[in-house]
């Protein structure tokens, strides 16, 4: 089975979407501009559904995924889509979640390896202090996404698209 791609221009630069008829494989954010004139069937779910969590009219997707990753991966990212919308957790609860409450870096690591940004919601866990870190696709992202949820307004996101 092919897998598909396609760009798409959002508040936070563009996104690589790819995938196949089996499920999302990933969601990543890209450097520069790229925007796909077509985009693949097995594709076009996930990009109407992503233009309508910027535009405020969607806090939990429905898509199929398919993740690639160890037991342990998959098992940290179930558990980060489980943090509501608008919400935010530690990594230490994150840990708890996972039963892993001792391998707090493990999970870090683990939450860090999901190529699934958005959907599955990494951006949504934060130090125990209350503080943004670690987040691959930047923290300015990470501030702008969990504004977002929190009920920041951004009209005209996806004008034009």
């Amino acid at each position: 089975m092919s897998l598909s791609v396609t760009h798409i221009q959002s508040p936070v630069g563009t996104i690589e979407i790819s995938g196949t008829d089996q499920g999302i494989r990933s969601i990543l954010f890209q450097s520069g501009d790229s925007d796909a004139a077509v985009v693949p069937d097995c594709l076009q779910e996930c990009v109407t559904q992503l233009k309508e969590y910027f535009s405020g009219q969607r806090q939990q997707f429905d898509l199929k995924l398919d993740p690639e990753g160890t037991d342990f991966q998959l098992k940290v990212w179930e558990k980060l889509q489980l943090i509501p919308f608008g919400k935010t957790i530690s990594y230490l609860e994150l840990a708890r979640m996972t039963g892993s409450e001792t391998n707090t870096r493990a999970v870090g690591n683990a939450n860090g390896r999901n190529k699934i940004n958005i959907v599955v919601p990494c951006h949504r866990v934060i130090g125990s202090n209350g503080k943004l870190t670690g987040y691959g696709g930047g923290l300015w992202r990470k501030e702008i996404l969990l504004k977002l949820e929190m009920g920041d307004t951004m009209p005209g996101l996806f004008a034009g698209l």
